[in-house]
């Protein structure tokens, strides 16, 4: 399984990231400047499996497994991008780290619903918190992995953790899943 989500991530980082350094963002273009509608396109549960939940993984693994040490060929488990080295190793924990961040963004599309039909609680100040210190968390991966900072990529995972546990704590871990993206009573 582990595999499986490191696949998937490097996939995505692929196909959405080189490793040029990160640029600047641009001033936020409205819908009707832009001609695009901003919508969601997957709920919830399926947008975190999808983006953060593979990202995260990959700066997790940085954590036991040093990204610049060359790896060894595995032919039961081929690198399908062996000839494209600049998406793997570090550039592939920055790529993630930014997965990150720009998640924050997707988590305020409105009219994003929870995997149970019910609104995501955009309008609840616990839960735009917890997407602050997500984006926040993936900024300082970024940097620890520019800087190929093992130590730092150490610290950093938990920051990921606790800005992951700050929404799921709140919102996700209920002991029936139709009860997710339901706030606390009295909050």
């Amino acid at each position: 399984m582990k595999s499986a989500c490191v696949l998937l991530a490097s996939s995505l980082i692929f196909a959405a990231c080189t490793s040029a350094p990160a640029p600047e963002p641009a001033a936020p273009a409205t819908p009707a400047a832009s001609g695009l509608a901003v919508k969601p396109y997957a709920n919830l549960e399926q947008m975190m499996r999808a983006i953060p939940f593979p990202a995260s993984n990959v700066i997790f693994a940085a954590q036991n497994e040093d990204p610049g040490k060359p790896k060894k060929a595995d032919p039961g488990n081929p690198d399908r991008y062996a000839g494209v080295a600049e998406y793997g190793g570090w550039t592939a924990v920055e790529n993630a780290a930014l997965a990150l961040s720009e998640t924050a963004n997707l988590l305020l599309i409105p009219g994003r619903k929870c995997q149970n039909g019910k609104d995501a609680p955009l309008d609840r100040d616990d839960y735009k918190k917890a997407i602050q210190q997500l984006a926040d968390a993936g900024q300082a991966a970024y940097k620890a992995a520019q800087a190929k900072d093992l130590d730092a990529i150490v610290e950093v995972s938990g920051a990921v953790t606790e800005a992951c546990s700050a929404c799921h704590d709140v919102y996700r871990e209920k002991e029936d899943k139709k009860d997710r993206c339901t706030p606390p009573a009295g909050k």
